[in-house]
């Protein structure tokens, strides 16, 4: 069977953008995506998601964020709804419903392995494929013999099977301080944080963060080559999270430092039987399929990588990563810039062979 181009692992708003980018380069793909739709994460969050960037800072490129408010904050199942849009109108072969297994060379190909026994090769690949199937479980003291129920953000949908209860949200990110707010309409809720808060301002001058990001160069500046790990992500905020927390709705304590049964002990000594806890602590990238591929991940399994081209290995490329080259790399609004620049560089490695 004769390779073709490219293979897109991943058929969410990484993906979309690559084949996009790619088409424009006049190369032949296929966009691989394990779900059964090209939307991926987002059909998976939780309920009350909105995007922290207005419709109109968060398009992918060749097709704008519809709406005549162009300075709304779009709910999860608009996004929804947007992504599956763009694969609709790309020219692009999209295989939902195939997950992939393994990358392994051959010879000069890539051989991508299909669950269910299914293979296709082709002459270079790009791992777009998010973070949300790898959440981030730290190991905190006392979680393991913790009796409650415990999971993590990628599992909570909304408010409702808490009601009554107690609960301790971890985490000082978005979503934790979204999640602890709107759990308090029907729970007694704790934010356990290792440090405080940190909030930026959604609004400057009258005008959302983002205008002011994207204006200066900040939102696309090359920072990403410069980080060692990604800096922790401060909280936008239009003012009520922080109002919020200084009303105890909810209340902020040091992360717990043990537990015995359904108790969490508190770094004052104090114990308190819990009912949950809902880990808020991020994600990794989720490239396992690249296990056995040489050179493509360290030994903690995070891809190996210069703004997104595989250092160890020709061909290779990942789109989609936090902080991959710049602040805006795993968003809506800023993947579109690096997959123009992984198309232009695959482009360009393969016309050379």
């Amino acid at each position: 069977m004769e390779p073709i181009d490219v293979a897109v692992i991943g058929g969410g708003q990484s993906g979309l953008a690559t084949a996009h980018a790619l088409l424009r380069r006049g190369l032949r793909l296929v966009v691989l995506e394990a779900s059964d739709r090209a939307a991926g994460s987002w059909p998976h969050y939780y309920d009350s998601l909105t995007l922290f960037s207005p419709a109109r800072y968060s398009s992918l490129p060749g097709m704008p964020f519809p709406g005549a408010d162009r300075d709304r904050y779009p709910h999860r199942d608009e996004v929804v709804a947007y992504l599956a849009a763009c694969a609709d109108r790309l020219d692009a072969e999209i295989r939902t419903g195939c997950r992939v297994t393994a990358v392994r060379r051959t010879g000069d190909v890539f051989a991508v392995e299909l669950e269910g026994g299914g293979r296709l090769f082709a002459r270079a690949a790009v791992a777009a494929s998010g973070t949300f199937g790898h959440p981030h479980r730290p190991a905190l003291r006392g979680l393991r013999e913790f009796t409650g129920q415990v999971l993590h953000a990628a599992d909570y949908r909304s408010p409702a099977p808490f009601s009554g209860r107690r609960v301790v949200v971890v985490g000082a990110g978005n979503s934790a301080v979204q999640i602890a707010a709107e759990l308090t309409e029907t729970a007694r809720v704790t934010l356990a944080t290792r440090a405080p808060v940190k909030f930026v301002p959604q609004r400057i001058l009258g005008r959302d963060l983002h205008f002011w990001t994207a204006r200066t160069g900040l939102d696309t500046a090359p920072l990403g080559r410069l980080l060692l790990r990604p800096p922790a992500q401060p909280v936008l905020d239009d003012g009520r999270y922080r109002a919020a927390l200084a009303a105890g709705r909810p209340d902020r304590r040091v992360v717990f430092t043990g537990a015995d049964g359904a108790e969490l002990v508190w770094s004052d000594g104090q114990r308190e039987e819990v009912d949950a806890v809902v880990l808020a602590t991020g994600y990794r990238p989720d490239l396992p399929y690249l296990a056995g591929l040489d050179g493509a991940l360290d030994a903690g399994g995070n891809p190996r990588h210069r703004e997104g081209l595989a250092t160890g290995v020709p061909g290779l490329a990942f789109v989609g990563l936090e902080w991959q080259r710049s602040l805006s790399s795993n968003s809506l609004r800023g993947v579109g810039w690096d997959a123009r620049r992984i198309a232009r560089h695959l482009a360009a490695h393969l016309a050379r062979r």
